[in-house]
């Protein structure tokens, strides 16, 4: 039996690039699926890999042209990637890259942009949960579910407990980013519920992004004793936060540093941070 058509690839290979050329931090997140064509026939028909390359290097090569290419647009890093199968392999007709990207908008804390915190576009799914009873009570649970923001620097993890099973490094400079799910209750009704909520994302964010981050645990106690402190109708505040980690990519073995600016982007494992905090009394 003939065989028609062949084709392999590698696919959702999440990439973040930062580039820190300047103090104000651009931040570009893709998704990359690339399809290879050509002289691969044996492979399936005959079992002879010979002229495979492999997924694995499939995915290397994706984060080198990343180191490579910093600030280039979606378009011109699958160009440069696609390009260097073509260049690279001779058995490779056809390089297919197809990209999606995460788009981070930068946030705008005290009135004026900010060089590294972000939140991503379409942010968010503001929640409500109100309880009323026949008795005439009510009880209102404002929050977000999804709320999605990160910062490029001034976050680390340091000083936790280290044993035999430990295998996580120290770090002082890591990117730090959550989809958050915060719920707040209230003692009475503001003057107006969505200023109230529009106040409190925009208090937390700003905590988060204007001060270091010694871990979420330490950022989210913070952000919800800001928010307490700018809304007085509140009475307790809770998130939960599952880490969006970016992995630093070792390139060493191909002569390129990461420089902390070319990282792996993954949810899954994610650590899972929780914290309510409310008034005293």
């Amino acid at each position: 039996m003939p065989l028609i058509s062949n084709a392999y690839g590698k696919g959702r290979v999440r990439v973040m690039r930062v580039d820190r050329s300047t103090p104000r931090h651009e931040v570009h997140e893709l998704t990359v699926h690339t399809m290879l064509e050509g002289g691969f026939g044996a492979a399936t028909t005959a079992g002879d890999n010979a002229a495979v390359v492999a997924t694995d290097t499939i995915k290397i090569i994706a984060y080198i042209v990343a180191r490579e290419n910093i600030g280039a647009s979606p378009e011109v890093y699958a160009g440069k990637l696609a390009a260097r199968f073509l260049e690279r392999y001779p058995q490779v007709d056809r390089a297919t890259v197809r990209t999606t990207e995460t788009r981070w908008t930068r946030a705008t804390l005290g009135g004026a942009e900010h060089p590294h915190t972000f939140t991503l576009d379409a942010n968010g799914k503001p929640t409500v949960a109100l309880t009323a009873g026949r008795d005439g009570s009510v009880s209102v649970v404002s929050g977000i579910a999804g709320y999605t923001f990160m910062k490029s620097t001034e976050s680390g993890w340091v000083n936790y407990v280290m044993d035999e099973y430990t295998t996580l490094p120290e770090t002082r400079d890591r990117i730090a980013a959550t989809a958050m799910d915060a719920a707040w209750t209230w003692l009475s009704a503001p003057a107006s519920y969505p200023a109230s909520n529009a106040r409190i994302l925009s208090t937390m964010l700003e905590v988060f992004g204007t001060t270091y981050n010694h871990g979420v645990q330490d950022s989210l106690y913070r952000m919800g004793e800001a928010a307490l402190a700018a809304v007085p109708e509140l009475g307790t505040v809770s998130m939960a936060c599952p880490n969006k980690h970016y992995i630093p990519m070792n390139l060493d073995h191909f002569g390129l540093s990461a420089d902390n600016m070319v990282f792996v982007a993954t949810d899954e494992p994610h650590g899972q941070i929780e914290c309510t905090v409310g008034r005293a009394g």
